[in-house]
């Protein structure tokens, strides 16, 4: 890693503008954020927010939602946390908790507006972008804002292969996984010659 991009990691992991906001949550947990910036990985994943239990781990996708991920894209556990391979930067780095229903709150908006664009003028190397999620694919795909999840992702001829938007791996879309096919059968084989690709030549 970069001088550069090294102290903005060590800035980002010690970001506590949420602070407040995470105190006022039924949760009442204390900012941890959880991104891995890196200089010389080719492939940037860019997610939600971490969950609880990234929360507790402190390392990002240890969780079913993970796992799925990583099944999407051909690679093990290893691979995946190489941050020579993959860089992990979510919409918002922490935990946003939970409302008074036990749901998860949205990615604080301050945090992309605060480290995002900076963020991404520290990893040009990146040769693929894999958006997950609505909130990460209307910042990187402004043009799509008024397109729902399912039509980016069925759209996704037109940014492959430089940038793939996906739905969230969580166990949750296991009906959209069903009710859309295609995904699997034409999307996820393109997704992982890409991925394989970028692994093997970096």
């Amino acid at each position: 890693m970069g001088n550069d991009i090294h102290k903005l990691q060590n800035k980002v992991s010690a970001c506590t503008i949420c602070a407040d906001r995470f105190a006022a949550t039924k949760t009442a947990h204390e900012p941890r954020p959880v991104a891995w910036l890196s200089g010389t990985a080719p492939i940037l994943i860019a997610g939600q927010a971490p969950g609880a239990r990234v929360h507790e781990s402190g390392r990002p996708f240890t969780d079913p939602s993970g796992d799925r991920l990583r099944e999407w894209l051909g690679v093990d556990e290893a691979m995946f946390y190489d941050r020579n391979k993959f860089s992990i930067l979510p919409m918002a780095f922490c935990f946003p908790g939970y409302n008074d229903k036990g749901a998860d709150l949205p990615p604080p908006p301050i945090c992309a507006k605060t480290w995002r664009a900076e963020a991404m003028t520290h990893m040009p190397q990146i040769k693929l972008i894999l958006l997950i999620g609505g909130y990460a694919q209307k910042w990187h795909l402004p043009e799509t804002k008024k397109q729902t999840v399912t039509e980016r992702v069925a759209g996704w001829q037109t940014h492959a292969p430089f940038i793939f938007p996906l739905p969230h791996p969580s166990w949750r879309n296991t009906g959209w996984l069903k009710k859309n096919p295609w995904f699997e059968a034409d999307l996820l084989p393109v997704l992982r010659k890409q991925v394989s690709t970028l692994v093997k030549d970096n």
